[in-house]
């Protein structure tokens, strides 16, 4: 086997993705010194108890081994939620699978069901055998079981916190948790404020001496900007910002962390990544169903506050942001807050905005309900299922480009996409009728489903006559990579444990994203009704014009 760099061997370069989990796994667990038995509770080797002693799979040089989580825990309220069965529970199967959470890593549920300990274990299981995305392996999940724990009971019981505050000393004592735990809010966020107070009442917010205590909150983060600077103070009355974590799963996706190794990672691009060369930019996020049964939860939102709030602004940050100092959590903030700042709303909000909402339709082949008819819906009800906007960056790089937004639900097809349009070339040595099939210029990031790239460029039509037209070229993660992609919660569980902020939106951004966006919603609230639009189409006209005004048209994903 060749060497590495000081002696540390390298691994080949192809593997098999079976091959490279299991040897994660077994990496972590080694570097975390237990014994490779396949049972739960081993203590740790003797041989390495000496303080002294420097494991070299630790050695930040060695690429094989992943980042693995220190003695923690996790405390998920709202543990009988969608989110939670659905993404958090397999998610923390997963990291455990691949052998990134501590042995003694311990998992407790808070809701209000009459169960016990096992009930907890049994739902937990049914949910991790039907969702995760790695193989169930029966000593993975064992070693898991031994550290779950279940706090019946409502946000205002303070019985139940008690209960939860005994729970996590136990843990710290049986598991070796060392008092590190994250409290994980899966809640509406109507109750986020009594949870995060019911936290600093029963002291489960102080860490003790050399330990920590996180919360991570799911968006919506406020629904406009008052009462996200009203969320913000309460949270960080007991917790310090750098201790609150808040969850955009958009920005866990590979595919948007490969945004900025594809920017500042090579020269290719960034030379013509201004308004020099860019014509302008669309970011898109649709959805083909309806909304199903949260028409509780979705009256009222609407896909505005929803999507572009939080998900869209946070990619078009990440398309316009400078190139930052570091990649760290500090650095990228400052860079992405420039450009949320810089964001300038169209002068005239009526020729620029759009909202829709969806109507009656096929798809799938299946006839479907319009949104005005579903289960809960008020048929007055004015939100948007469907939004468009487009905005301009007011800086050097960006003057005079506009960057389009839009999301929807009930349209052609589940997609999220960034299109970097460019101009055409100024000059045409060709005839009209040899181009007349050639587009724009385009590199689109396809953040989901089919993760990877795109770029469109016009190439000659093989024949005898001069004829141009576009081509692509794509790189697919799928291809490229023997290694699957993890899921977005893995990464940001992990990042969580690890107190790695990167990937989590700090309040400043919240708070500049609903600045951008109240205006909007008070224009749309005082200025007739979402427009209609087939379900199974993309949108409504109103939409198209909106570019067509501007001489663009939408890419058909």
């Amino acid at each position: 086997m060749s060497e590495g760099i000081e002696g540390i061997p390298q691994t080949a370069e192809q593997e098999t993705k079976g091959t490279k989990e299991e040897k994660e796994a077994l990496a972590a667990q080694e570097a975390a010194g237990v014994e490779q038995t396949g049972v739960s509770g081993h203590a740790p080797r003797t041989e390495h108890t000496d303080t002294h002693f420097e494991n070299p799979l630790r050695d930040p040089r060695d690429r094989r081994l992943p980042r693995i989580a220190g003695p923690s825990g996790l405390v998920i309220f709202g543990v009988t939620g969608d989110l939670s069965r659905k993404k958090l529970m397999p998610a923390v199967y997963d990291l455990a699978n691949r052998g990134l959470l501590p042995p003694g890593f311990s998992l407790v549920g808070f809701a209000r069901r009459d169960w016990e300990d096992q009930d907890f274990a049994q739902v937990v299981h049914d949910a991790v055998r039907e969702h995760a995305r790695t193989p169930f392996r029966e000593e993975v999940w064992q070693q898991l079981a031994e550290g779950m724990r279940f706090i019946p009971g409502d946000f205002d019981d303070d019985t139940a916190f008690k209960q939860l505050r005994s729970a996590v000393e136990e843990l710290d004592a049986s598991r070796g948790t060392s008092g590190n735990y994250a409290f994980y809010l899966s809640v509406p966020p109507k109750f986020f404020p009594k949870v995060v107070r019911q936290l600093k009442k029963h002291k489960l917010a102080d860490a003790p001496e050399g330990s920590w205590r996180r919360a991570v909150i799911e968006k919506p983060f406020g629904h406009d900007l008052r009462s996200a600077e009203e969320l913000n103070a309460i949270v960080h009355d007991v917790f310090d910002p750098e201790q609150v974590f808040r969850i955009d799963h958009y920005l866990g996706k590979e595919t948007v962390q490969n945004l900025l190794a594809l920017r500042f990672a090579n020269q290719m691009f960034e030379p013509i990544w201004n308004r020099s060369y860019v014509d302008h930019v669309q970011i898109t996020m649709a959805e083909d169903i309806g909304i199903g049964g949260r028409a509780g939860y979705y009256d009222g939102i609407g896909a505005a506050r929803d999507v572009i709030q939080n998900h869209l602004l946070q990619l078009m940050a990440l398309t316009a942001m400078e190139e930052p100092a570091a990649f760290d959590a500090a650095s990228l903030l400052t860079e992405k807050l420039k450009v949320l700042k810089a964001v300038r709303l169209p002068q005239e909000l009526g020729q620029g905005t759009v909202r829709g909402q969806y109507a009656a339709g096929w798809q799938g082949g299946t006839k479907v309900r319009g949104y005005l008819e579903e289960d809960g819906i008020d048929p007055s009800s004015t939100t948007d299922t469907y939004a468009a906007v487009r905005l301009q960056v007011d800086n050097r790089r960006w003057a005079g480009v506009p960057f389009y937004l839009r999301t929807g639900k009930r349209l052609g097809r589940r997609v999220t996409e960034i299109a970097v349009v460019f101009q055409r070339a100024p000059h045409s040595p060709f005839d009209s009728t040899a181009t007349e099939e050639l587009g724009s210029n385009a590199i689109v990031i396809r953040v989901q489903p089919d993760e990877g790239m795109t770029v469109r460029f016009g190439s000659k039509v093989p024949g005898t006559s001069m004829e141009i037209r576009d081509v692509t070229m794509d790189f697919a993660y799928g291809e490229s990579f023997t290694e699957s992609s993890p899921e977005a919660y893995e990464r940001l569980i992990l990042d969580v444990l690890l107190g790695d902020a990167n990937l989590f939106p700090r309040h400043q951004e919240v708070e500049e994203s609903w600045k951008i966006l109240d205006p909007i919603e008070q224009y749309w609230a005082t200025h007739g009704r979402p427009a209609q639009y087939a379900s199974g189409s993309w949108g409504p006209e109103e939409a198209d014009e909106m570019l067509a005004r501007d001489g663009r048209s939408w890419r058909r994903p």
